[in-house]
């Protein structure tokens, strides 16, 4: 599923050919993708401006001028396709065709349609039931070291499934939980709720560096996972710890005859990557 770095690549694609244009076309292959779309959902988009691509936690937020938003989540094989002028015949996999006033064609196209897309208001958005219960934006300086420990200090389970709360913070998925965890030094089978002070900290760090890095590096493409103008990222190039089971880690000086590099685990049915030998 793609994360919060794939979904803002998402968002800084679609922000240039979507912010100030106005929706002139709007077509529905389908009823529904996980959920139904709202009976009047073309009529309600076509003749609206953009004024604003927004992104909360892994969902995309487009505003619209009439005081209504676009929310949009990716699922697991998601994803928005732009083209300029003609585009090619719509696939079978092509569900939402939108097209603007500057003829830029875009495709919502979703193989296993678990993404969604639905209406609401802008005003009320803090309080959709999909957006009400996130947590903090780790990249817009909500993170630190005493938000994570008051907000898991009752937590007793392990500190990688209360990165992967999303109501605790808003984003983070399997992939980034593991490299953020090795990033800070941390393993992921140490209790939450012993997490705190400087480790709190350390770990406030990590999430910012990992993302941000991320970020950069337009996501990570492991399976179906494509920008807007149909790049691949590139962060699995740089996964420490990530999908590399019985591999040395980033930065890695010990005798894997000794350690057998990266261990992998399993954790509430997801996979875990981690060093044993760096994280405590």
């Amino acid at each position: 599923m793609p994360e919060l770095p794939e979904v803002e690549n998402v968002r800084l694609g679609l922000k240039p050919i979507l912010e100030g244009r106005v929706l002139a076309r709007v077509i529905l292959r389908r009823p529904s993708l996980r959920l139904p779309f709202p009976p009047d959902f073309v009529k309600r988009l076509e003749g609206r401006r953009v004024l604003k691509v927004d992104r909360r936690g892994k969902y995309l937020l487009f505003r619209l001028d009439d005081g209504s938003a676009l929310i949009a989540h990716l699922g697991m094989s998601g994803r928005f396709l732009f083209f300029n002028g003609e585009a090619p015949p719509p696939g079978a996999h092509d569900h939402v065709i939108m097209e603007t006033d500057r003829s830029v064609v875009i495709y919502y196209n979703d193989p296993r349609r678990f993404g969604l897309m639905t209406l609401a208001e802008a005003d009320e958005l803090d309080r959709h039931p999909l957006l009400a219960k996130l947590g903090a934006e780790p990249l817009d300086g909500e993170i630190n070291g005493d938000y994570l420990a008051a907000h898991i200090k009752k937590r007793g389970g392990p500190i990688k499934a209360a990165l992967l709360d999303q109501g605790i913070v808003a984003g983070i998925g399997n992939i980034y939980a593991s490299e953020i965890l090795f990033r800070a030094g941390i393993s992921p089978t140490r209790p939450a709720n012993s997490i705190d002070g400087a480790c709190a900290e350390r770990l406030a760090a990590a999430i910012k560096e990992v993302l941000s890095e991320a970020v950069a590096a337009g996501g990570s493409t492991l399976r179906d996972y494509r920008t807007p103008n149909g790049e691949s990222g590139s962060f699995q190039q740089s996964f420490a710890v990530y999908g590399r089971s019985g591999k040395p880690c980033s930065g890695c000086d010990c005798d894997l005859t000794r350690t057998g590099g990266v261990k992998r685990i399993t954790q509430s049915g997801r996979s875990t990557f981690y060093c044993a030998e760096r994280q405590r």
